[in-house]
């Protein structure tokens, strides 16, 4: 059975323990390559689209669409046309048994650990062993009122490799509720300040939106720790921005008040659950989050509702490879906002959070600079981005 490959629910955030199928994109005796759409799964947070971990034929699927499946299950299983059918019904056989049984064992998840930065406590959650002390390293860093759960779809791919942290930044999910001044300064310092604390001496920066600021002036106070910069939906880049989402966001108090904002987040407005909403209203409720969201209110937007961060001079400072991800449709930052950045890819078919969305076309994104960042250059390959 070594060319028959299983399909595993995969385990998307701390959190997770079993996913619903709740399409599958492929059918029996489909032909698949590698990276292929194959199923969509439901995360009770946000569906998320599973995507072929190999190529061949897929032979069988075990889990048909609306059923849970513990994380780690197998859910098809994929192989040549050449291996035989009796072979496939074998291994077939074996995964509903182990599945009926809950014989399972669960996909290793990202392990969490914290660090001390300028007195504050930060989070972060880890993926991947990145082949050692000299392998690559990436650090994810969100937007404004996000945590390192947004990259659920996106941290296991990029872990294939490589060490990947995500980052609660100061004030945001399990790190310490208290930004100081709330500057730019004091939020990069704390990315800086996480980096050497794990005795990480260089690494490839992902930032969303607020987090993509971030990471710039990261890059541009100290860029010999930057290996590569990858900016998703960047704040601080243009003159378009959605006031009126940012300060409903800040103080929104119930799910009524604060779902009607969160539409503006995704292309998709099925996206937007009430699991979602519920998540979001935990987190603002917390002890000091209303005065997190209010100082940083200010980091983001002038008194007259225009943008308040301009990062592109300080993008200029940092001359390693830098690429930028936008969904079309993103109705926060506009991809309008793009104009003038280097390697710039639209991602049709995604809003804000395009890493949600369309998390193929992040993984991708990051993938291609950090090669070009091996490779010794900041010139943007001609490879185009699958949307």
């Amino acid at each position: 059975m070594a060319d028959i490959q299983r399909v595993t629910m995969p385990k998307w955030g701390l959190s997770m323990k079993t996913g619903r199928i709740t399409d599958w994109l492929a059918a029996e005796g489909d032909e698949i390559t590698e990276g292929d759409d194959l199923v969509d799964i439901d995360t009770d947070k946000i569906t998320g689209t599973l995507e072929s971990p190999g190529s061949g034929v897929l032979r069988r699927v075990i889990a048909p669409a609306g059923e849970d499946v513990p994380v780690g299950a197998t859910i098809a299983l994929v192989a040549p046309a050449s291996v035989a059918d009796a072979e496939v019904d074998e291994a077939a056989e074996v995964a509903l048994r182990e599945l009926a049984e809950g014989v399972v064992e669960e996909a290793a998840g990202p392990v969490t650990g914290t660090v001390e930065v300028d007195g504050r406590k930060l989070s972060y959650a880890t993926l991947g062993d990145g082949g050692g002390a000299d392998g690559e390293v990436v650090v994810l860093v969100h937007g404004y009122g996000g945590d390192k759960n947004s990259w659920l779809f996106v941290q296991e791919p990029l872990a294939d490799g490589r060490t990947v942290h995500a980052l609660d930044l100061p004030g945001h999910g399990e790190s310490t509720k208290d930004v100081g001044d709330g500057s730019l300064t004091t939020l990069a310092n704390a990315v800086l300040g996480f980096l050497e604390t794990l005795n990480v001496t260089r690494a490839h920066l992902v930032g969303h939106s607020l987090g993509g600021a971030v990471v710039v002036a990261a890059a541009a106070a100290q860029p010999a720790k930057v290996s590569s910069l990858t900016l998703v939906a960047p704040a601080g880049f243009g003159d378009r921005i959605n006031a009126g989402y940012l300060r409903g966001f800040a103080t929104a108090t119930s799910r009524r008040e604060l779902k009607p904002h969160l539409g503006a987040l995704f292309a998709d407005p099925d996206l937007v659950t009430r699991r979602l909403a519920d998540d979001l209203l935990k987190y603002k409720r917390l002890d000091g989050v209303d005065r997190v969201l209010e100082k940083l209110l200010t980091t983001l937007l002038e008194d007259d509702d225009s943008p308040a961060l301009h990062v592109a001079p300080l993008l200029a400072q940092y001359g390693g490879p830098v690429t930028v991800v936008w969904g079309s449709e993103d109705a926060v930052l506009p991809a309008e906002n793009a104009a003038g950045l280097p390697d710039v890819h639209r991602v049709e078919g995604a809003g804000h959070l395009v890493h949600l969305e369309k998390p193929s076309a992040v993984v991708e994104a990051v993938v291609e600079v950090a090669g070009r960042a091996t490779e010794g250059s900041s010139r943007p390959r001609s490879t185009p981005l699958r949307p």
